[in-house]
């Protein structure tokens, strides 16, 4: 599914000129076709479902592919609850170096990721700052439950995000939780075209203060992870501020495989970018060279 975005501008124009506008917006509409297509050929290889959103903030101008459908978030869901965290921050209810304490009682599994409990198997009292740090850089599954305590948990998360006007990005669970059970993760979801939307209101500064946007926006560009995946088959140099996600494969099914972020161009555009890569039989490399194509494919198309 294609979705145009396409915002209200006051124009004073003589009818040759409405003219000439419509023909350009037909133009568009089959450029974005074709991109549309390219995406839909290379998320043909994954084995899976594949669902993309991707929008030039500048412009409006977007693409989708089962855009709307729900996915599977796994890690992803630590920038919004990030935000969160950080919005808490702005308001006063917690500060960047305040120490919290960390049982090993909130500690994920073993199976489960977690450089924080690695480096403190005893426990530890670490800051805010450091927590989401360890969260969004690192992917730390502990260190994510932790800063869902401090948000107030899933219910005040989603209340932030429903005063956004974001609804279809789900986080209901914790990564203890989700690693207790593979199933548990289908109810912690997003739709592609909402994490896009969130993007656009995180790189607007919407939600956030000047000071937290620029500290989550810099802990997404050091992302450790997912190094293959949306800046995979981008040029070095690219900036790219993104969050991973990714699960456990059961039975020869990979639940989740993602990508989301924002992708900065040589003209100073930004591109939103999820991609979403759902109960495949392909292997890692596989996976992640999809959504290194698709990154790809649409940094091609608006640079």
């Amino acid at each position: 599914m294609i979705r145009h975005f396409l915002f209200p501008i006051v124009l004073l124009f003589s009818a040759p000129l409405f003219a000439q506008q419509k023909v350009t917006q037909s133009s568009n509409r089959r450029s974005a076709a074709s991109l549309r297509n390219q995406i839909e050929q290379i998320a043909g290889t994954a084995q899976g479902r594949v669902g993309v959103a991707a929008m030039l903030l500048e412009t409006g101008e977007s693409v989708a592919l089962l855009g709307d459908q729900r996915f599977p978030m796994q890690s992803v869901y630590k920038m919004p609850i990030g935000m969160a965290v950080l919005r808490l921050v702005d308001q006063g209810k917690l500060t960047l170096d305040q120490k919290v304490r960390v049982e090993t009682t909130e500690y994920v599994s073993q199976r489960q990721h977690s450089p924080m409990r690695d480096q403190f198997p005893k426990g530890t009292d670490v800051s805010v700052s450091e927590l989401l740090r360890y969260s969004v850089s690192e992917s730390d599954g502990s260190a994510s439950d932790v800063l869902m305590r401090l948000a107030g948990g899933p219910k005040s998360i989603m209340a932030y995000f429903k005063s956004l006007g974001i609804k279809d990005i789900i986080i209901a669970n914790t990564e203890k939780e989700i690693g207790g059970d593979n199933a548990v993760q289908y109810r912690n979801w997003a739709k592609p075209t909402e994490v896009v939307g969130l993007l656009r209101l995180f790189q607007q500064g919407r939600g956030l203060s000047k000071s937290s946007r620029a500290l989550l926006l810099r802990l997404m560009t050091e992302t450790e992870t997912g190094l293959h995946r949306l800046k995979g088959q981008l040029p070095a140099e690219t900036v790219v501020a993104h969050k991973t996600g990714t699960s456990w494969t059961v039975d020869g099914v990979t639940a989740a495989t993602n990508d989301i972020g924002l992708i900065t161009l040589p003209t100073g555009q930004h591109i939103a970018l999820a991609v979403f890569v759902s109960d495949s039989k392909a292997d890692e490399k596989t996976r992640e060279a999809v959504i290194a194509q698709i990154a790809l494919a649409t940094w091609d198309f608006w640079k």
